[in-house]
């Protein structure tokens, strides 16, 4: 009789062990859930009332409105005009590119030093290179200020101060970006290597031909950080430059917040403006990002 009882009452009780396992299942998904929609909400926050603000009129923005009656797109036309934003534009361009090839090049040929060739002092000079990562940028600034205008050294044509020089030089050489590459490259096999030594190939060849093409992902990642840190630098162009001659987009907003006042509605403007370019180079090489920080340091 206790065996009939047992018999019929273990079904019952796995299935209630069953029910309650998928209630708290359903529970930690739903609060899982809810505090990622919840996160995403409040990134995307500032950007909502940023795109917002630059659709409005200015009494809109002055009684804080969350949505624009009709969207203002001329906002887009005049903050470009009145802040002369294609000037700053155009040479936030050029100072980009310039910094972006400054930096692939030497961190290309340093990262593959340390990866691949053996020379006395290499673990030393590299750790070096890395602990420069741990001094914050505000302290280089004033080094790097007194040794653009000619102070330290004396450099051709004099100062350096409101040129293109000026703005990228100090700034092609970025020991993160060095040790992104070193890691991808101390990855690839040395069969490769000794392949390549069989059929005549010198560092420079091998690396040219069997080390870049495989290394897109790592090599997109640094362009990636090369362009945004570039693109968004502030501090260092706004003490250079004393002209707008080669002023770059965010000391050009900056001068328009002063200039421009209580006009919210044209900032934003401009700070959407600004910011779409980092979007498109994001969105165009958010897979080789992904990937390279994926798939480097992870060997040594």
């Amino acid at each position: 009789m206790a065996n009939e009882i047992k018999r019929s009452v273990t079904p019952y009780k796995l299935f209630t062990q069953r029910k309650n396992n998928n209630s708290t299942r359903f529970i930690g998904k739903f609060l899982l859930y809810f505090l990622l929609f919840l996160s995403a909400a409040l990134a995307l926050l500032p950007f909502y009332w940023m795109i917002s603000t630059s659709l409005m009129t200015l009494g809109e923005t002055i009684n804080r409105k969350w949505l624009p009656a009709v969207p203002q797109f001329v906002n887009y036309i005049n903050a470009w005009k009145e802040a002369d934003f294609a000037k700053y534009f155009m040479n936030s361009v050029i100072i980009t590119l310039t910094s972006i090839i400054g930096i692939m090049f030497t961190s290309t040929l340093a990262g593959y030093a340390f990866a691949r060739i053996k020379f006395f002092g290499r673990e030393v000079i590299f750790a070096i290179v890395l602990s420069t990562m741990m001094i914050p940028e505000t302290i280089t600034l004033l080094p790097n200020l007194m040794l653009i205008r000619g102070n330290i050294i004396p450099l051709p044509g004099g100062s350096w101060m409101n040129t293109l020089q000026g703005l990228t030089l100090p700034f092609m050489a970025n020991a993160f970006s060095i040790f992104l590459l070193r890691q991808f490259f101390a990855q690839i096999p040395y069969e490769l290597w000794d392949a390549a030594r069989i059929d005549g190939c010198g560092h420079f060849r091998f690396m040219a031909q069997v080390v870049l093409p495989i290394s897109k992902a790592p090599m997109m990642t640094v362009l990636l950080f090369a362009f945004t840190g570039s693109w968004n630098a502030f501090a260092w162009p706004l003490l250079v430059t004393t002209k707008d001659t080669w002023r770059p987009i965010m000391v050009g907003l900056w001068t328009f917040v002063s200039e421009a006042g209580p006009e919210t509605h044209l900032l934003m403007a401009g700070a959407v403006i600004s910011l779409l370019p980092v979007l498109v180079i994001y969105f165009i090489t958010q897979k080789q990002f992904t990937e390279g920080i994926a798939t480097t340091g992870l060997k040594g």
